[in-house]
């Protein structure tokens, strides 16, 4: 019997299919961006990405990893409100950006005090990498009663219409029940037809819409309802699927398919959990999430990503790729079939603030303190995440499979900093081995792992150097006993 559970878990050690490596590399060494909300390309083929920054500033650079510079594409701090959880926080291309050059943003205003503001800008007619900041077109305000809960993203579905997220208007626990009253925006995804307008607005309301033509004070332009804080949301164009993650309360992050018309069920339910019913804990009409982790393990707030659809991480196509804010923990979802496998892939070296795409379809993520990352399975065949150049090594564990002591190797090129973590498969971490200098040259460290149970394992090693650099990798391990 052992002989085959040995070789049930070297299969698992090598296959790609069932525990594929990824790692994340620094997509853009040379550039740096302060407080990264949004990562998006403009479709027009010209290769170029779009970052935005909370304070109120987009900015344009040529998708390559040698780009050592970028340019102010749109500056509009002198009317956005940051900080916290406001800002500019969203940036969308029109589907016809090539021909009529009209993008959408979502920011925070200081002229109405604390009100969100959609609307719709230029490029300038004489240069593609900037835009006409007095061509801001206003299509609709909400003010907010809180600072938090923002929402923020909009984006242009598989349909042409623009969808746009509110949260439920912020403090804690949805003292007004916004995210039920559908005559509000608040707690709502909305969808709208930016390419006509009717009566006083500056778009109109498509017919399809679940709430159109309504009587009875709804806000037609509502998509969808019961929503806390959505952060963010993407349509998988392969399936048009629309993937959701809404930030929890207290104990439980969601991830949603966002169908219209349907009632995601805050603040009657967090997650699939009763948390403050008006009269009991009724889920009839409620669309309860396709999946939800807890609070467990330093977990706290759930940033959306997409189905990923490139070619750099092919054993990841299909799955649903997000992370936690606080953990930074990234993972890939599953729902293909019953029940939904959640993947654990790595913890990534800040807060993921955002996941963006490329014009191929390859996954970023940005991290709050500055870089963004490009997701792609790992040429050395272990979950890595190697931020900065340099001859760091990270050697696979010896021996592997183990039981109960194996040793974890590394070369560091200079002095520095060094941290090694032991993770399990959600992503929590169990041990810290190490957490102080070393000199450069090799080292090793035991892991004594009698008190665990057979399994797969990981070991995180994370190092500031003295000059400043950091480097980041993970190996797998296989415990047998």
């Amino acid at each position: 019997m052992g002989k085959y559970l040995l070789l049930f878990y070297i299969f698992l050690l090598c296959s790609d299919k069932f525990f594929a490596q990824y790692e994340a590399v620094n997509a853009f060494p040379d550039l740096s961006f302060n407080n990264a909300v949004d990562f998006q390309n403009p479709g027009d083929g010209s290769n170029r990405i779009f970052v935005v920054e909370q304070a109120g500033i987009i900015r344009v650079f040529y998708n390559n990893p040698g780009t050592s510079s970028d340019k102010i594409f749109l500056d509009i701090r002198d009317r956005v409100a940051s900080g916290g959880e406001m800002g500019l926080l969203g940036l969308a291309f029109h589907p016809d950006y090539s021909q009529n050059g009209f993008f959408y943003v979502d920011y925070t205003s200081t002229n109405p005090n604390r009100h969100t503001v959609v609307a719709r800008y230029k490029v300038s007619g004489s240069n593609p990498d900037s835009a006409d900041i007095e061509s801001e077109t206003i299509l609709l305000t909400q003010e907010q009663p809180f600072a938090n809960h923002n929402g923020g993203k909009v984006a242009f579905g598989p349909d042409g219409y623009l969808y746009i997220s509110f949260g439920d208007g912020g403090s804690g626990g949805d003292p007004y029940n916004n995210g039920q009253n559908l005559s509000t925006f608040l707690g709502k995804i909305l969808r709208i037809d930016v390419n006509s307008s009717n009566g006083n607005l500056n778009y109109s309301i498509p017919p399809s819409n679940p709430f159109a033509g309504n009587t009875s004070g709804y806000k037609e332009e509502i998509y969808a309802y019961g929503l806390r804080n959505p952060w963010r949301y993407s349509f998988d164009f392969t399936t048009n699927k629309l993937w959701c993650a809404d930030v929890g309360q207290d104990q439980w992050e969601e991830i949603d398919t966002i169908q219209k018309g349907k009632n995601y069920g805050w603040r009657i339910m967090e997650g699939n959990h009763c948390y403050n019913p008006p009269s009991g804990c009724d889920t009839a009409g409620l669309t309860l999430p396709v999946w939800e982790y807890s609070h467990n393990s330093g977990n706290c707030s759930i940033t959306g990503g997409y189905v990923y659809r490139g070619k750099s991480a092919p054993g990841l196509a299909g799955k649903y790729i997000y992370a936690d804010y606080c953990t930074s923990n990234i993972w890939a979802l599953d729902v293909s079939g019953s029940p939904p496998q959640n993947q654990f892939l790595f913890r990534a070296p800040g807060q993921i603030t955002a996941f963006g795409i490329d014009q191929d379809n390859e996954l970023y993520f940005c991290d709050f303190d500055g870089s963004i990352y490009k997701l792609k399975s790992s040429s050395t065949g272990v979950n890595s995440l190697n931020n900065a150049p340099g001859a760091f090594k990270l050697f696979q564990n010896y021996p592997n499979p183990f039981n109960p002591v194996t040793k974890i190797s590394y070369y560091l090129p200079e002095a520095g900093i060094i941290k090694i973590e032991i993770i399990n498969e959600l992503g929590k971490i169990l041990e810290v081995l190490e957490n102080g200098s070393k000199p450069p040259g090799n080292h090793e460290t035991d892991w004594n792992a009698s008190d665990y149970g057979s399994g797969i394992y990981y070991a995180k090693v994370i190092i500031k150097s003295i000059t400043g650099k950091y480097y980041n990798k993970t190996i797998k391990m296989v415990l047998l006993k």
